[in-house]
């Protein structure tokens, strides 16, 4: 982020070999070992910062999309996102996103961080959630390979996006790349847990769940549970 708000235009891409002191949603530590990719994208969106929050779904698609470039003719079952920043397969995390923004001033661009981690050669032991990584598929993927994939999927969608107008295409291609409608989900959003099926995302991104009266719900924070996925993590939309 120093970067940005020292003048860094952007787009630029980082990449770390480990990560000994990373933070996840809400500011959670999180510890990544050599092999796996931890890459950040330092851009200036040209949007307001509405229309930026919706910037995790489209570095969910590009993630699936990276994926699934590097593997060729290797299968990787049940790839999908999950509403808005996590990357499953065989609905185990193998991928997160964060996105974090700010400006140096009243009169100053919007500044946005992507932080992308995925598991390549290892996966963190989580005792809240099933967690998986690429080798474990039996790909063998250098970082710096993933690095390619990825940026050349985020320089894709991003034009697609185009700072935020776009974003109809991306709500399309997100929900191609998530679970089925009906799918069945639990949300926290801290007033008890929620049972429901997936009803899709709206025009702003949110979730909506339809709850057992049959009532569309909608989402903008919460914890989200999967079916065979184990306990949720906290997330919201805007990265935060």
């Amino acid at each position: 982020m120093r970067l940005g708000l020292d003048g860094e235009p952007g787009p630029l891409w980082l990449m770390a070999h480990t990560q000994t002191a990373g933070r996840g949603r809400s500011g959670r530590a999180w510890v990544s070992l050599p092999g796996n990719l931890h890459a950040s994208l330092v851009l200036r969106p040209g949007c307001p910062l509405a229309a930026a929050s919706k910037l995790s779904l489209v570095a969910g698609v590009a993630a699936t999309d990276a994926l699934r470039a590097v593997a060729g003719s290797t299968a990787l079952p049940g790839l999908r996102v999950k509403w808005p920043n996590d990357v499953l397969i065989a609905d185990a995390k193998i991928g997160g996103i964060l996105i974090e923004s700010s400006v140096a001033g009243p009169d100053a661009d919007l500044v946005v961080v992507i932080g992308f981690g995925l598991n390549l050669a290892s996966s963190p032991i989580d005792p809240a959630r099933r967690t998986t990584h690429l080798a474990g598929h039996g790909l063998i993927i250098q970082p710096r390979a993933m690095l390619d994939s990825l940026a050349a999927a985020m320089h894709m969608w991003l034009q697609r996006w185009d700072r935020g107008l776009g974003f109809a295409e991306i709500r399309e291609a997100w929900l191609q790349r998530a679970g089925p409608p009906g799918e069945r989900l639990s949300v926290n959003a801290g007033r008890g847990v929620v049972d429901g099926t997936f009803a899709g995302i709206d025009g702003e991104g949110s979730l909506l769940m339809r709850d057992a009266d049959g009532r569309v719900l909608r989402f903008t924070f919460g914890d989200v549970t999967l079916p065979g996925e184990g306990r949720g993590d906290e997330f919201r939309q805007d990265g935060k």
